[in-house]
């Protein structure tokens, strides 16, 4: 049987003001913008293709793993003893689901079934 977990997607990360935190991430570290929207922004992180996301959306910091298919993920992580936190749910570029582990640890699970997020030339998702 192949990994079920395929990749690391993206760091979530939580923060109040979206153009102070650019400031921050894009300019004085330097991680290039991949995409904006109004409440969140991509960053690349670049030796790897996962993505540093900061959003204004209140949600904790959380990992997102990628996976084939949110659905099946899901439905295999329940099959091994886990369970499913929230079911799962369209997103811009996919599915996603939300499942526990059974030591406890809440796992993001999201595919890329509709492709990633398109942007014009500054960036700003399209």
């Amino acid at each position: 049987m192949p990994p079920l977990l395929r990749a690391i997607d993206c760091l979530r990360l939580p923060v109040k003001d979206l153009d102070a935190a650019l400031a921050f991430y894009r300019d004085a570290l330097g991680h290039e913008l991949k995409w904006r929207t109004p409440t969140s922004a991509g960053l690349r992180l670049p030796d790897d293709e996962a993505e540093l996301v900061l959003h204004t959306e209140g949600q904790p910091p959380e990992t997102d793993l990628l996976v084939d298919s949110a659905d099946a993920a899901a439905g295999a992580v329940v099959d091994a003893g886990g369970s499913v936190v929230q079911p799962p749910f369209d997103i811009e570029i996919g599915r996603c689901a939300v499942v526990r582990d059974p030591f406890g640890n809440v796992l993001v699970l999201l595919d890329m079934s509709r492709g990633p997020l398109r942007t014009d030339a500054a960036g700003n998702v399209v």
